[in-house]
């Protein structure tokens, strides 16, 4: 058994789950790193050993698929390994709306964003208690926070990824586990391009974008100290206050509003 802590990473082929790659290589964690591509993980790999000497592991894996959680988890104990800090950041959104959308590619949003992530923080949790020590991230989106986007699930599903995490911080922090939700406003990464909204997300002001290093490290700070929710920037703070305040009428109407329409 690897007595050295070791974090899993679901959506590690770029951006945010990249960058909790990189940071959390920097502090001597070994690396467990899951995406559907392969050769870019490994290519991630190969590139954070050439600065750190700890063990990591590339994992393909399609969180889409029923059942994908259970075999990662197999997995991972036939390494003889076991996850002290889980970073749940896989996810994505078609540029379809709703109504436009198969039942299959429905079905897929669901099961990355809900039952992969609550199935991969229900595989974690027994180590986690055993041991008095664990740490979970939770990729919101300061989307749960305003109002719902026409046609889409996201907003749901990001309210979902807010509120089961802390309500899973407050029955887990007595047994030394911290759960916080990172809940970012628009930070460049490639997001956008997998939404095909490259030209839209260029007209947004200069301001409201994030730096993916700047959220990533405010993610692992709040995690440490266990802070339940983290919503990086100051100007997304003060969108996510405004936007809980709203009345219900005035977010139906704002949330018929496409900014990357």
């Amino acid at each position: 058994m690897n007595s050295q802590k070791t974090v899993l990473i679901t959506g590690a082929s770029s951006g945010l789950g990249a960058e909790f790659a990189r940071q959390y290589a920097a502090q001597g964690y070994q690396l467990i790193l899951v995406a559907r591509r392969l050769d870019r993980l490994q290519a991630l790999i190969d590139t954070l050993q050439t600065q750190h000497s700890q063990s990591m592991w590339a994992i393909a894996c399609d969180l889409s698929e029923v059942g994908a959680v259970a075999e990662l988890m197999d997995e991972i104990a036939g390494e003889e390994l076991s996850i002290d800090i889980l970073v749940n950041n896989a996810g994505y959104s078609p540029k379809e709306g709703f109504t436009e959308q198969s039942l299959l590619v429905v079905q897929a949003q669901l099961q990355v964003m809900v039952n992969a992530l609550t199935e991969l923080c229900h595989a974690v949790l027994p180590h986690m208690q055993a041991q008095g020590f664990g740490r979970i991230i939770n990729v919101s989106s300061l989307a749960a926070f305003a109002p719902p986007g026409r046609g889409t699930m996201y907003s749901a599903i990001k309210q979902y990824g807010l509120s089961f995490s802390q309500s899973l911080d407050m029955a887990v922090k007595p047994h030394g586990i911290h759960v916080t939700a990172l809940c970012p406003g628009f930070t460049h990464t490639e997001f956008h391009e997998t939404m095909q909204v490259s030209e839209q997300a260029a007209k947004i002001p200069n301001f409201l974008w994030g730096d993916v290093e700047e959220v990533v490290r405010a993610a692992i700070a709040a995690v440490e100290s266990g802070k339940p929710v983290i919503t990086p920037k100051v100007v997304n703070q003060i969108i996510a206050a405004f936007s809980k305040r709203m009345p219900e009428a005035v977010r139906y109407q704002m949330g018929k509003l496409n900014f990357l329409e």
